[in-house]
């Protein structure tokens, strides 16, 4: 059954799917939400268990996720939309692409992973930080993950606009756990080879939570796929290099709708 699901909608143009990470709500898309709608009718909403939608028990899986990003699409009444998911929106991104083949026009795949045994996996301090985040205080996990989510130059002040937002919207420990097992429980490597949209496999050279190794593991079983590594950039890209993402994954948007 699907829960309770809250969505917005910014801009015109053809229809864009934002999907976004674990823990995450959709206010985490504002450094690419601007961008994106000045050229797209750019749908984002809250997972199940974040923000403004419903959190029924968990455990989650990634299928179900991918169900409700649909469910999102049927309200918007889109029937085919670009999509680009982020780290567990990845995985919900992809998922969407292998169930629902139709909607998806093409896909974007941002800090993400196959899961499975050939995911590259993350260093242990990494998972323990990742495991930990739904246990901890608020400001104790916000601190804890700044050195495996960031890369170290990036000013300080980008990284505070991002931490004010997570405060504001962090996640109930129980849900946070739900999503979470639906990341560590999904995989879908041996069906990449099924998703026939253009792809591009955008993430950050050193990320130390998903490491870049899975992209590159992405892009080599999607036909077809551009693997784009953003130097000096770690699992949030669009917080270490704004630009540079911005430009990859607009310039291949737009070359996208003219094909």
């Amino acid at each position: 059954m699907i829960p309770r699901i809250y969505w917005e909608e910014h801009g015109a143009g053809e229809p864009l799917l934002l999907i976004t990470g674990l823990g995450y709500t959709l206010q985490m898309w504002h450094r690419t939400l601007p961008a994106v709608s000045r050229h797209f009718r750019t749908i984002v909403f809250d997972n199940r268990g974040v923000g403004k939608s419903a959190a029924p028990p968990g455990p989650y899986t990634i299928v179900e996720m991918a169900a409700d990003a649909a469910t999102v699409l049927d309200a918007a009444q889109v029937e085919r939309a670009h999509v680009y998911g982020v780290s567990m929106g990845g995985m919900i991104a992809q998922e969407l692409a292998l169930q629902y083949p139709g909607r998806v026009r093409s896909l974007v795949l941002g800090c993400t992973a196959c899961g499975g045994p050939h995911a590259v996996r993350a260093e242990q301090g990494a998972i323990e930080v990742l495991k930990s985040q739904g246990k901890m205080g608020i400001e104790e996990s916000l601190t804890a993950a700044i050195p495996y989510i960031y890369y170290p130059d990036t000013p300080r002040e980008r990284i505070e606009e991002d931490l004010a937002i997570r405060r504001e919207n962090f996640p109930h420990p129980a849900a946070y756990q739900a999503q979470l097992q639906a990341v560590l429980t999904w995989k879908s490597h041996e069906r990449l080879s099924q998703i026939q949209v253009p792809t591009l496999v955008i993430h950050g050279e050193s990320d130390r939570l998903v490491p870049a190794g899975n992209g590159k593991l992405i892009a080599e079983s999607i036909r077809g796929a551009q693997l784009t590594l953003l130097p000096h950039a770690s699992h949030i890209y669009s917080t270490d290099q704004p630009e540079a993402a911005q430009e990859t994954v607009l310039s291949f948007l737009l070359r996208t709708i003219r094909r």
